[in-house]
């Protein structure tokens, strides 16, 4: 009989451990994440002064996450690759190509819903 998975509080806290050593991975391996970070911490207080209501606060707060997010997901894909084989492929190269266009698409979509609330807010 196979033994049964952790369940309950037990199971969120090793989830949490584990969440806990991505983001210092994150933090320690990557520039574009530290970077962005700090684009983060710009932001927040920026938005809670140019947000005229609770939505478009947290819009633009939910913009600048959704960056960190998206970042996050390229960094993993990207120790994937580099996991499997440091030599050139055409599909290793797509898919950090396509990791990184996510990155941007993110990036266009923040600075498409900041310039629509700066310019347009109620």
């Amino acid at each position: 009989m196979a033994k049964p998975g952790k369940t309950g509080f037990e199971r969120v806290m090793d989830a949490s451990k584990y969440s806990c050593q991505g983001l210092k991975a994150q933090w320690h391996h990557e520039a574009a994440f530290r970077q962005e970070v700090g684009l983060f911490l710009l932001a927040v207080p920026l938005a809670l002064w140019l947000g005229d209501s609770a939505l478009e606060i947290a819009l633009m707060i939910f913009s600048i996450s959704l960056i960190l997010i998206v970042e996050t997901l390229n960094s993993s894909v990207e120790a994937i690759v580099d996991r499997i084989s440091h030599e050139h492929h055409e599909l290793s190269g797509r898919a950090k190509d396509l990791g990184s266009a996510a990155v941007m698409l993110a990036v266009i979509q923040a600075a498409v819903v900041w310039g629509l609330i700066v310019l347009f807010g109620s």
